[in-house]
């Protein structure tokens, strides 16, 4: 989790505190909880574009 945090903070420009929000707002603390398995093999890029497009299907249309 904290791997994925600091990745896609440093991925965005973001600070820790934005993160916490943004990840809270669209549960995507949930998301990486519940995907641990899969994501903890794969490399930083992947787990920001999957967290992108988590977000992005979870924002209203």
């Amino acid at each position: 989790m904290v791997f994925c945090v600091e990745t896609y903070k440093s991925a965005k420009s973001l600070n820790g505190k934005q993160v916490a929000a943004l990840f809270t707002q669209y549960q995507v603390w949930e998301y990486l909880y519940s995907c641990f398995e899969a994501l903890h093999t794969t490399c930083a890029n992947y787990i920001v574009e999957d967290i992108d497009l988590y977000i992005q299907a979870r924002q209203p249309a």
